[in-house]
């Protein structure tokens, strides 16, 4: 068995083989690092972003996951569309499987974000302002205990896998239908009667050349454009304290686009990434430590149809147009924005919000992302004021 890529989805594949199927032999090949020796150059000082290749934040033990904020969200209405495929009471059967595992190797046992009065309140809130409250349970490890627990689960694995790191997977070979190995870019072939692929994020591009080349049936996926906001965590403290990790979604009135809060992380930080020669931008709390912002994702969800079927692209080309904007990651004051100017460093030094990205580029955004995109995120934006007076702040 070859399993390409070290993120939850290979990891587990590892740990269901080794308890349900312990003579098989494993191979799992990462393009990553240990999870010992990912570190971030960024993430001390305010350089900007190395651009490693790969990228420690989102390659390596763990995948993306282990340096973001370990949180295990107990819904089966984000984070996908897996009921679409399975049924919601299978997933949530399987949501309950992997946090038990979680557990096992060492995750927290307290879960915030439990039904009581506050999230009711909100849940009217939102519905009269035209917003859907999806309350959740979480289980928040922190990026700290994330990368403690993925550890744990990389000592169970290394006694029963041979585990190869900074090797990257070239073709998926095929004959008559079966597979018969692996590839990597090395030049070496991994014999394998069966391969699990699962790149994650960045090798989503490697993924889907695979799938063509292979001739395997595929659906074109959402796209989601949208930008980070930051602000200063008092202004949604109350709802970080009902909510936990608030999940709305609203429909825009000019385009109805689906626009989702996404990522939530109070008193947190704004982190790059680096995947494919673009620069992207990332949030992460941790639970021990916090910062004077919080910050979340706004995305805009499209799904195009036919004849475009190029949606990775599609939101790359958006992400290379604001680097070479911003020579790299932008970042604008709202009230530049609406007003149609570019903010400055003097413009940003003028706003309460310090951002805790600093080596962030200041630009205007509307040069990069679509009047569409552009206009349900200020919507939304407005609405989301009116739930949390203070987030549309100028």
């Amino acid at each position: 068995m070859a399993i390409v890529g070290s993120g939850p989805a290979g990891i587990f594949c590892a740990l269901e083989l080794i308890e349900h199927k312990p003579d098989l032999k494993i191979v799992i090949i990462e393009k990553g690092k240990s999870i010992e020796k990912r570190t971030c150059p960024n993430s001390t000082a305010a350089v900007g972003c190395k651009k490693c290749i790969p990228c420690n934040i989102l390659a390596g033990w763990g995948g993306a996951g282990a340096f973001s904020d370990g949180k295990l969200t107990h819904s089966t209405q984000v984070g996908g569309w897996l009921d679409d495929l399975i049924g919601e009471d299978r997933l949530m059967e399987l949501i309950d499987y992997v946090d038990a595992m979680y557990l096992d190797y060492g995750a927290p046992k307290k879960i915030y974000g439990s039904i009581n009065e506050h999230i009711e309140t909100y849940r009217n809130k939102a519905a009269l302002i035209g917003m859907q409250l999806i309350p959740q349970r979480v289980r928040h490890m922190g990026r700290e205990g994330c990368i403690e627990v993925m550890g744990s689960m990389y000592q169970k694995i290394l006694k029963h896998a041979d585990i190869r790191f900074q090797t990257e997977a070239k073709d998926i070979h095929v004959n008559g239908g079966s597979v018969e190995g692996l590839e990597t870019n090395g030049g070496e072939m991994i014999n394998a009667r069966y391969a699990v692929a699962a790149p994650g994020r960045v090798g989503n591009e490697w993924l889907s050349r695979q799938a063509k080349r292979l001739s395997l049936q595929t659906e074109s996926n959402y796209v989601d454009i949208g930008v980070r906001v930051e602000i200063p965590a008092a202004v949604m403290q109350e709802i970080a304290d009902a909510l936990y990790e608030p999940k709305l979604i609203y429909y825009s009135r000019r385009f109805d686009d689906k626009v989702r809060l996404f990522c939530f992380n109070p008193g947190g930080v704004v982190t790059s990434e680096y995947y494919d020669d673009i620069l992207t931008v990332n949030g992460q709390s941790f639970a021990n430590k916090k910062t004077a912002n919080t910050n979340f994702a706004l995305l805009v969800s499209t799904k195009f149809t036919a004849p475009f079927n190029e949606p990775i692209a599609y939101g790359q080309y958006i992400t290379r147009l604001a680097n070479m904007l911003g020579d790299g990651v932008i970042v604008q004051r709202l009230a530049d924005l609406q007003r149609g100017k570019r903010s400055t460093k003097e413009r940003i030094a003028r706003s309460p919000v310090k951002p805790t990205l600093p080596s962030a580029s200041p630009g205007d955004l509307s040069f990069a992302l679509p009047y569409r995109h552009l206009s349900s995120i200020l919507e939304m934006l407005n609405a989301l004021d009116e739930l949390c007076p203070g987030v549309a702040s100028s």
